[in-house]
């Protein structure tokens, strides 16, 4: 591909990401069930290090935009478009049937006394504690893995593990999210195979 080309998508990759989330942000607001919040006693387990937010966002764009320099054409730009587009319908109707939140003492940990503290309120403020199941930052990280396999090899899979952990240390998510995650984005891959 040419470079225009290749911006062209990165364009487009941001504006498809920008406008994704005002379906995930929908669905926050709009339910169809009651929001349930679980008591687990592995997830109380885990350790709050707040450190991780800024893998749980930073490494997370650009590892996402990172496929705009591996795809080959804009017919494959396109299929993993449409991929991209399958997993989010898929997780609207899960966020939506199956509304989950973290419980509120997850969010009042945080103290907001560090650099990490503060940034991880910033998400917050945007980013309800609804939303939980499955976790969209491992889906979305796992089909991105997916995506770059072929070119990377299975060094890939350090992402979505990486984002995984992020998700648990910064209490955004229940252990439970993540396997659910990750398999709702090889279901949108085998969406890709099918149309590739």
């Amino acid at each position: 591909m040419q470079f225009i080309d290749r911006l062209i998508t990165l364009i487009l990759s941001g504006i498809m990401i920008i406008g994704v989330y005002q379906f995930y942000f929908f669905t926050q607001r709009f339910t169809a069930n009651r929001v349930k919040i679980y008591s687990s006693p592995l997830d109380e387990k885990i350790p709050y290090w707040p450190v991780w937010s800024w893998i749980y966002s930073f490494l997370y764009y650009p590892a996402i935009l990172y496929l705009n320099w591996i795809i080959q054409d804009m017919r494959q730009f396109v299929l993993m478009a449409i991929t991209f587009v399958s997993l989010m319908f898929m997780q609207m109707i899960c966020f939506v049937a199956f509304p989950v939140a973290t419980p509120k003492h997850w969010r009042t940990i945080n103290q907001g006394k560090t650099a990490s503290e503060k940034f991880l309120q910033l998400v917050q403020k945007y980013d309800d504690s609804s939303n939980c199941f499955p976790s969209m930052h491992v889906s979305v990280a796992t089909l991105t893995a997916l995506f770059a396999l072929p070119t990377l090899g299975y060094i890939v899979f350090l992402f979505p593990l990486l984002i995984a952990l992020s998700c648990m240390f910064t209490k955004q998510h229940y252990f439970i999210d993540l396997p659910f995650g990750a398999l709702l984005a090889w279901l949108a891959y085998q969406v890709y195979v099918l149309i590739s």
